[in-house]
């Protein structure tokens, strides 16, 4: 069970092209949503790339996991809320819950998991995750909110 990060849902809107013909979200579009809300959700929690940055390390993605629930389509709005999973010494599991929220009443639409690990900007070598860091998801993990 994933426990939100009190963090508040991010938002936005399907754009022309988020789609396919048919007005419809490309599959590929909600791996791209899900990662861009949970680097924003980093960012808010103070654990995010720019911070990592100062310590000369990146994330790099090691697992993605998509479950697809139904469609989105051109200028539906969206809220994609996030989760901490788990934290482990150098990678931490991240999820989201992609949801329309208009028009109409709120739909899940998808969900899914990010696995991200630490590694070193000069080489790409894994590194741990810092321990500000580590401590920082697992307080968010813990946050009964």
């Amino acid at each position: 069970m994933t426990v939100t990060t009190g963090v508040p849902a991010v938002t936005r809107r399907v754009e022309h092209v988020d789609t396919d013909a048919a007005g419809v979200v490309h599959f590929s579009r909600y791996a791209s949503l899900l990662e861009t809300a949970i680097l924003e959700t980093l960012e808010t929690l103070g654990a995010g790339v720019h911070r990592l940055l100062g310590e000369g390390l990146d994330l790099a993605v090691t697992d993605l996991r998509m479950t697809y629930l139904a469609p989105a389509r051109f200028l539906d709005d969206l809220a994609i809320q996030v989760s901490v999973d788990q934290v482990g010494g150098a990678s931490c599991r991240l999820a989201g819950e992609i949801a329309r929220v208009a028009p109409g009443p709120a739909t899940p639409l998808a969900h899914g998991t990010l696995r991200l690990c630490a590694v070193r900007r000069t080489d790409q070598k894994p590194a741990p995750l810092p321990g500000w860091m580590r401590t920082i998801l697992r307080d968010a993990k813990d946050d009964p909110r």
